[in-house]
């Protein structure tokens, strides 16, 4: 992994992210949606958890890291997070297509650029997954980092679901 260049009280650097929002019609799993492109300017004056994932659909990601998230969604929301995302190093519709298996309503986005912006990319060649967002977490209120929890080593711990509500 990269070195990290945020830290606590640190705002983010600014950055755009393509996801295609959740709709009803992609019930139908043949429906794609059509993605769109939001911005760190969406997080501004929120309380934003931000979930960082090597790749939607690998065995950590999809099975240990994710799904705490969604099953603690309202212990998040009852301590005042606006907005619950994922990030990773896919694209819109591979993000699409692991937010609806995995039942994520909110937003699951694009973002190894900006994981690179802020030292936080993991070079899996070695595997062949190329450069990818490391596995982290971080609480933003108002775009400044309030938590940060990055992985030390393969596993969730740091940044899991029940290390990111102690924080809040």
């Amino acid at each position: 992994m990269s070195s990290p260049k945020i830290a606590v009280n640190d705002k983010v650097p600014s950055g755009k992210f393509s996801y295609i929002p959740y709709t009803p019609e992609q019930d139908n799993p043949l429906v794609c949606g059509t993605p769109t492109t939001i911005s760190t300017d969406d997080f501004v004056g929120k309380r934003v958890v931000l979930v960082s994932v090597p790749g939607a659909f690998t065995p950590t990601c999809h099975v240990n890291h994710l799904p705490a998230f969604l099953q603690k969604y309202d212990e998040f929301k009852a301590k005042g997070v606006d907005i619950v995302a994922v990030v990773a190093a896919n694209d819109a519709f591979v993000m699409s297509g692991w937010a609806r298996v995995e039942g994520l309503k909110d937003k699951a986005n694009t973002g190894a650029a900006w994981s690179d912006k802020l030292g936080l990319t993991a070079d899996l060649s070695n595997i062949g997954f190329g450069l990818r967002t490391a596995r982290y977490a971080l609480v933003l209120d108002d775009l400044v980092v309030k938590y940060l929890g990055v992985e030390p080593a393969r596993g969730v711990t740091v940044s899991g679901a029940e290390a990111v509500l102690a924080a809040l």
